[in-house]
């Protein structure tokens, strides 16, 4: 008895000295030096947080940025905090800082020299005007346990990212010239994570997908080998804006700085404090969004002609996957009240701004649009799904499957397209106060509503067993992808049904609602409008 009692009484103080010993977090050696991240608490997986991969200029944030030099010292890759310069949807207010172009690796314990893992990028939306990805609002948790690194970047959004001037110092398209820094900088150090630098797919959801789609159209070389978009094409209207050429005059001047100097505007805007310069842009309803560059000596474009005709060459055997939210706009029109329909202009200032209509040619296109989605009826609530189809078909889904036929032009090795509609707990749209295990009250699949279907975001109710199912549905396909190309290389019970590539002929696409189940040509007779109506009127595309 004596004896146990020693070797019990050895195991509890062995036992009682691990406990405190330090917690070894993870050090990896990458070509820009050692960086140290942090074991998670709630996976089997480590995470690098905030970790530069490229610099601002602090005299003019309007800029290009330049890679982050190799660290002199170890990195400690803790915090993820930093946001650039937006007003946060989620607390309506304004924040951030030009200073903030890092990202953050996530990698599974199954990571190693041996055994490396396929890599997916992801690139947040926010209509080129505010987006994060940050602990605080999102976990890539659903991802990681597939055996797949998630890395998810920062850049630069607003005036910041998408100033268009037409200058050497300020050409446009900053925040995809970061983006595409971040993508150098994983090709460059991912293997270090135990990443597979031949094995990266770039994912994002609208102005994320449409920023990938304008990569796929961009002068800069393909670092990737497979793309997802979600609710993203370079031919949404969100994207198709004219720039504001005189946009740093009137930031300035709305600051109380009067000037015609370009480099005064600039000068005063980049010593100014960010948070006035976004006040002062949502102010004044400047739009910054991607833009055709001009050329100049010793500066590389990103976009320097119009991509609304191109043909997307660099796609050719490259797999895709893209879709939409069956609903995508319900969220701007569903609980509103008579006077909102009453005094709706959707159509005409839509055509106006995307199309160049004399006023007789506006009037009659404005008409045949409005016969066709409400017939004799005037806008009210009684059309509001009519009207919710309108936005959602102009706005993104028409686009998307315009940038499809593109894709097959270009001979994409496979096209994998999808509708997501599922009504469930996670939703946006409650009805009522509804939700929960009763997804009846939940209006429609709305614009992002996939989103908390692929990621843990924290402001969003705990799933529901079916909720947990879709879940495993989605993140299972999203990661199949980036590892095979295909999102169901075999069936099985949580995956039952084949997805099959779309053709010209066919346009198949996978319904990923409470069930999965295939179908052919989503939106047909709405689609077939439109086609005719680029058909007989694309030639008059502003962009």
């Amino acid at each position: 008895m004596k004896g146990l009692a020693r070797i019990c009484f050895a195991l509890l103080v062995l036992f009682q000295y691990t406990q405190c010993l330090p917690r070894v977090d993870p050090l990896v050696d990458t070509k820009v030096g050692l960086i140290r991240g942090l074991r998670a608490d709630d996976g089997n997986y480590s995470k690098f947080l905030g970790i530069p991969y490229a610099l601002v200029n602090p005299d003019n944030p309007f800029g290009e940025s330049t890679p982050q030099p190799k660290f002199e010292e170890t990195f400690e890759a803790y915090d993820d905090s930093a946001v650039c310069p937006q007003w946060y949807w989620w607390t309506e207010e304004i924040g951030g800082n030009p200073d903030c172009l890092q990202l953050s690796v996530y990698v599974p314990d199954t990571a190693n020299s041996n055994n490396r893992l396929p890599v997916m990028v992801w690139i947040y939306g926010g209509a080129f005007e505010r987006g994060e990805f940050s602990q605080k609002l999102y976990k890539p948790t659903y991802l990681i346990k597939h055996d797949v690194i998630i890395v998810a970047i920062n850049y630069r959004v607003g005036p910041y990212g998408f100033m268009c001037l037409d200058t050497p110092e300020v050409p446009g398209n900053q925040g995809l010239k970061d983006q595409y820094l971040a993508m150098q900088w994983v090709k460059d150090n991912i293997e270090a994570f135990g990443g597979d630098a031949d094995q990266i797919t770039l994912f994002g959801l609208s102005a994320g997908g449409h920023s990938i789609d304008l990569h796929l159209l961009s002068q800069k070389p393909v670092i990737y080998d497979k793309v997802i978009m979600q609710s993203g094409s370079s031919l949404a209207a969100t994207v198709l804006y004219e720039p504001d050429k005189l946009a740093h005059i009137k930031l300035a001047q709305h600051l109380g700085f009067e000037t015609k100097d370009t480099n005064e505007a600039i000068s005063f805007l980049a010593k100014s404090d960010s948070n006035l310069v976004i006040a002062a842009f949502m102010e004044l309803g400047i739009v910054f969004k991607p833009c055709v560059e001009n050329s100049f000596d010793g500066v590389e474009p990103f976009l320097n002609s119009s991509w609304v005709h191109a043909g997307t060459p660099k796609v050719r055997n490259m797999p895709v996957l893209t879709g939409y939210n069956e609903h995508e706009l319900a969220a701007p029109h569903f609980n509103k009240d008579e006077e909102y329909y009453k005094n709706l202009n959707i159509i005409s200032n839509y055509l106006k701004r995307i199309f160049n209509f004399d006023e007789e040619e506006l009037q009659e296109m404005s008409d045949s649009v409005a016969h066709f989605y409400f017939g004799d009826e005037a806008i009210s609530s009684d059309v509001k799904m009519a009207l919710i189809n309108l936005d959602s078909d102009f706005t993104y889904i028409h686009p998307i499957q315009r940038s499809i036929q593109k894709y097959i032009e270009a001979k994409a090795r496979n096209v994998y397209y999808y509708v997501f509609t599922y009504l469930g707990g996670r939703n946006a749209l409650l009805d009522n106060g509804g939700g929960g295990d009763d997804s009846s009250y939940v209006c429609c699949a709305g614009h992002a509503d996939e989103l908390p279907y692929l990621f843990n975001m924290i402001n969003k109710p705990p799933p529901t067993a079916h909720d947990e199912v879709v879940i495993e549905r989605m993140t299972t396909m999203w990661t199949n992808f980036a590892k095979y190309g295909d999102p169901t290389p075999q069936t099985s019970d949580l995956l039952p049904v084949k997805w099959e590539p779309l053709t010209k002929e066919s346009f198949t696409y996978m319904d990923i609602g409470a069930e999965l189940s295939l179908g052919s040509r989503p939106a047909h007779d709405r689609m077939a409008y439109w086609d005719l109506f680029y058909r007989l009127k694309g030639d008059k595309n502003k962009v």
